[in-house]
């Protein structure tokens, strides 16, 4: 074991045992020799068999800290390197703020799809199942958008940052804001009309079937009309001349 002021770098005789990978440390287990690691459990010095790595794993997170580093591994020894710089105080603070009680409910699985939500990465099939469990703790949202449906990081969180603005920004627009958008922008262009081009300039993450689709939207409530047709097209407010209004009930 090397101590520096920043890192610990801990160095083990020998590779991964048969059938482990950094991929899959944290879902297997696989002790080199049971015999001892049951002894030192009995004898109090040992913690249950496969506990210690979720651990580690999960004081990183809390900590705002990078992972286990794993990368020096080879045939012949297991490394690993713990950092100790906190990336992000803000998350620890909200995480105190959260409460043991409720922290001490989580298992790994939580801590890390917390962990690849606050960095904006993907997070994969096999963890996509505790989403329910951090949703009812309110400590993340399920946002839905054009491209499907995403996760991020609670209002609560952001309130506790006094953040409010970048929450909304980290949202997004939600369809009916949109469709405002849409509408204003072809309010202000009623003399020479608004291509569809020019409209999906508003929107650059949708792509021209989603955004055609919110025309679509409020052309059937009667607040646009298109005239023309392909590229020629142009978008204005209000009902189109071949509007014909609906009969009196009766009539």
């Amino acid at each position: 074991m090397r101590q520096f002021p920043r890192r610990l770098e801990i160095v083990s005789p020998g590779g991964f045992p048969p059938g482990i990978t950094e991929e899959n440390i944290l879902w297997q287990q696989i002790p080199r020799n049971r015999r001892i690691a049951e002894v030192f459990a009995k004898c109090g010095l040992v913690e249950r068999a496969g506990q210690g790595m979720n651990r580690m794993f999960e004081e990183c997170i809390k900590e705002t800290k990078p992972l286990p580093d794993f990368s020096g591994t080879d045939r012949y020894q297991v490394s690993v390197t713990l950092e100790g710089n906190i990336q992000d105080v803000r998350f620890l603070r909200f995480l105190e703020q959260v409460g043991s009680e409720r922290l001490a409910s989580f298992g790994t699985e939580d801590f890390l799809v917390l962990d690849l939500i606050r960095q904006q990465q993907h997070v994969p099939d096999n963890l996509v199942g505790r989403f329910p469990v951090l949703r009812k703790n309110d400590i993340i949202e399920r946002v839905s958008h054009g491209r499907g449906t995403r996760y991020i990081l609670s209002h609560r969180f952001y309130r506790f940052l006094g953040e409010p603005g970048v929450y909304t920004r980290t949202r997004g627009l939600d369809r009916e804001t949109r469709k405002s958008l849409l509408l204003q922008h072809i309010e202000e262009n009623r003399e020479e009309g608004s291509s569809l081009s020019e409209l999906m300039q508003i929107f650059p993450d949708l792509n021209r079937r989603q955004v055609q689709n919110l025309l679509h939207d409020l052309k059937a409530e009667n607040r646009i009309h298109v005239v023309g047709r392909t590229k020629a097209a142009r978008w204005y407010p209000g009902q189109g001349p071949e509007y014909v209004a609906p009969k009196p009930p009766g009539n």
